[in-house]
């Protein structure tokens, strides 16, 4: 085979291109040796495989293969070329070779040439002509033609012509090349002496060895008329545009007789040498002799038909008489460009670089001139452009970075739009998948997350569940969760919490309490199986809630070895004498930790009252003579917690005439300092118009006052109380704006939150 191999650079950013041409007969078998392609291109043999190396055939078929192991280019089906060519003086197909990393692409040219495989032949093997006896030497009858598929010198090459006393062949060449012959005379006839003469025609091929065929010419000599017919031209030229409608009339012939009657009265018919595909494309009105069209006149498989007519008349011995007609077809743009996707590299990834091909498009128009010149666009809206380094060959390249996670495919429309008028154009559709590259980390629905759990809660119970999300696709956006390490009041967070890899679920590890452990921060990590991985953080702050748990403790006063304790009551004291007081703690927090003190049961229940919020133990009445010397009461101290926990003491009080000089021992009332944290603290503020440090007003001027709380996140749970002793006042709690109002003295409510502590602002309401 031969081999013409040229290649060029293109710009930088796109593939290496270029032109290979081989040369390879018609019929070769199957497996036969078409050249060594990856040699002539110069590839490495063991990059083929890798490389992705292939061929894609503008043909219907796949006539060719590549062996990559060792180069060789193959013929895989057998070729025909007037299958494939038909009668065409060229013939010829391309191939795209394509390679991949980087991408390369090569034109390949593949010629096929012509064996000599067909032999001429005749359309029929035997025809009959009828000449006058009066036909004088000289006189031309044109015979039909034989066919040869093959081209060059292959085709038919000459005509032969049997012995005969009264004929010789005259060869002749049409415009296109084929050869017809046609019948001279060269001696007389005379019907009388033979009326009938046969002779054997054979057409002759140029191949080696050469073919031939043979039909049998039966000539009658007939008796003499006067007059043939006489046409107004021998040679017509017309132009017809193709796909002309059928029934259009290409040309109206004419031809006179100078005879009258049946003698001159004329029909009009293909020569016998007419072409038969003239044949099938046009007809020949017998009467008119007009010629129209009767098939489907196509520019680009005949830019030129001769069509050979004969007219005749109708009288006795009537002799035919011939004129040619070369008809000139002119191109019309009806054939829309087609588009072949050579390559296609899809999904391409995201963070392709600019300048990515992505893939290899040829166009082509079988219309001529400016019909068959093809221009091709895509939007401009995109971040893709075409590029074109040879005529009918481009790439589609990106111009910009890809954003997987803003566009996960385009649909590019091509469109492929000829020059003619008015132009015709073609639009493909080709989709890029866009595929995902990690490039974005986890990133949680919120900030932060708060927790509140009351305390007490069973191991394993779930505390809340973390949710993060990532735009990316695949394993790119398969999260895992897991807890950072870290300690807790010495501890690992491991051992207080744990967290489900799979849906961000927490669950407590063990029972939480609210004395011992108020609050705690986690950090848990998100964590995607790209490659690298991408991770982010969020803080989880759980805040154990309380629960009323623990029953209020009485610490003063308090049992002596088991007895209740006693307290010196002086007869002589006046209503509300200060007797005792009882205090009482309770370990919980906020209403749960809000004692309220009362009398269940006493000797004397006129004698002694106990202040509700304080536990002070007062006198109701003066003592008289006819009271009891010895008062029991038993004391209720009740927190405020759902339900309700409590502790009772029983108190014995002795009435004495007089006090003794050393205060009886009311016991240590301080605790140790491990519990100093345990007692309730109040804060108490006295709001007054006069000198008070956080008066809003000068001293008793009558006006209305209004006082704000402000909340810090600074201290634990407190709980604070405000009293009113006669003037309207209001709070204003934190940042929801609550509002408390009282218009006599005694409490007015009771406030409680997590990690607050009071400050009293003082201002004028207007």
């Amino acid at each position: 085979a031969e081999a013409l191999l040229q290649s060029h650079l293109s710009l930088a950013f796109l593939p290496v291109w270029g032109q290979i041409r081989y040369s390879i007969p018609e019929e070769l078998e199957h497996g036969a040796f078409v050249g060594n392609i990856a040699e002539d291109l110069g590839l490495d043999l063991e990059k083929l495989s890798a490389r992705r190396f292939r061929i894609v055939s503008g043909a219907k078929k796949q006539y060719l293969e590549v062996n990559l192991e060792n180069g060789v280019l193959f013929v895989n089906e057998r070729i025909d070329r007037e299958e494939l060519c038909e009668q065409s003086l060229s013939c010829s197909f391309h191939l795209q070779v394509v390679i991949e990393n980087p991408l390369e692409l090569y034109r390949v040219e593949m010629e096929i040439l012509d064996v000599n495989d067909n032999s001429p032949s005749f359309p029929w093997t035997e025809f009959n002509l009828d000449i006058s006896e009066s036909a004088a030497p000289g006189s031309r009858f044109p015979l039909e033609s034989a066919q040869d598929l093959d081209v060059g010198s292959n085709s038919l090459r000459t005509y032969l012509l049997s012995v005969n006393e009264h004929f010789v062949l005259d060869i002749q060449t049409r415009s296109d090349g084929s050869k017809f012959a046609e019948l001279v005379l060269q001696n007389p006839l005379d019907r009388e002496q033979q009326s009938t003469h046969q002779m054997v025609l054979t057409a002759v091929d140029g191949g080696a060895p050469e073919r031939s065929g043979t039909a049998q010419i039966d000539i009658t000599v007939l008796d003499a008329n006067d007059n043939a017919p006489v046409f107004d031209q021998s040679f017509y030229r017309v132009r017809l545009v193709e796909n002309a409608p059928k029934g259009t009339v290409v040309i109206k012939l004419n031809a006179s007789d100078l005879d009258e009657g049946p003698n001159a009265d004329i029909t009009y018919s293909f020569s016998g040498h007419a072409p038969i595909k003239v044949r099938q494309l046009f007809s020949v009105d017998s009467r008119t002799g007009e010629i129209k069209v009767k098939g489907v006149i196509d520019y680009e498989k005949a830019r030129m038909h001769e069509i050979y007519v004969q007219a005749k008349d109708k009288g006795p011995s009537a002799v035919a008489v011939h004129c040619k007609v070369l008809v000139n077809v002119l191109d019309k743009n009806d054939n829309l460009p087609e588009v072949i996707l050579t390559s296609v590299s899809t999904p391409v990834q995201e963070d392709a670089p600019p300048g990515t091909v992505i893939a290899v498009i040829s166009v082509m128009d079988r219309d001529s001139g400016e019909n068959g010149n093809v221009d091709c666009e895509i939007p401009h809206h995109i971040p893709f452009q075409l590029h074109s380094s040879f005529k009918n060959y481009y790439t589609l390249v990106t111009c910009d970075f890809l954003d997987r996670e803003t566009v996960a495919e385009y649909n590019i429309t091509l469109t492929a739009r000829d020059m003619g008028t008015p132009p015709l154009f073609t639009r493909k559709t080709i989709l890029v998948q866009v595929s995902d590259v990690n490039d974005n980390a986890p990133h949680f629905k919120q900030p932060s997350y708060t927790v509140y759990l009351t305390e007490n809660n069973a191991p394993g119970a779930s505390i809340c569940s973390v949710t993060a999300l990532d735009p990316d696709s695949g394993q790119n956006a398969y999260l895992s969760y897991s807890i950072v390490e870290g300690d807790i009041q010495g501890m690992p967070v491991s051992t207080y919490v744990s967290i489900n890899s799979d849906n961000g679920n927490l669950y407590a590890l063990r029972s939480f309490d609210h004395e011992q452990l108020r609050n705690f921060q986690i950090i848990v990590q998100a964590q995607d199986a790209g490659f690298p991985p991408l991770n982010s953080n969020v803080s989880v702050n759980i805040f154990i809630l309380d629960q009323n748990d623990n029953a209020p403790v009485i610490v003063s006063p308090v049992p002596q070895n088991g007895t209740a304790p006693t307290e010196a009551v002086p007869r002589s004291v006046d209503a509300g004498y200060l007797v005792t007081k009882v205090t009482a703690m309770d370990a919980d927090a906020g209403q749960n930790s809000r004692l309220f003190y009362q009398m269940l049961q006493a000797t004397d229940p006129s004698l002694f009252s106990i202040a509700l919020y304080t536990g002070e133990i007062r006198t109701i009445r003066r003592l008289v003579e006819k009271d009891p010397t010895r008062q029991r009461l038993v004391i209720l101290v009740k927190d405020n917690g759902q339900p309700p926990l409590s502790a009772t003491v029983s108190i014995i009080l002795s009435v004495v005439d007089s006090l003794p000089d050393t205060q009886p021992d009311l016991g240590d009332l301080s605790l140790s300092p491990h519990h100093s944290s345990n007692f309730t603290l109040y804060l108490m503020v006295s709001l007054d118009g006069g000198n008070s440090s956080v008066s809003g007003g000068g001293g008793g001027s009558g006006g209305t006052y209004c006082y704000k709380t402000c909340l810090t996140a600074t201290s634990g749970s407190d709980t604070f109380m405000f009293y009113n002793t006669g003037r309207p006042i209001s709070g204003t709690w934190g940042s929801g704006a609550e509002r408390f109002f009282t218009s006599g003295s005694g409490f007015v409510r009771r406030l409680s939150m997590p990690d607050a502590s009071l400050q009293i602002c003082p201002e004028v309401c207007h």
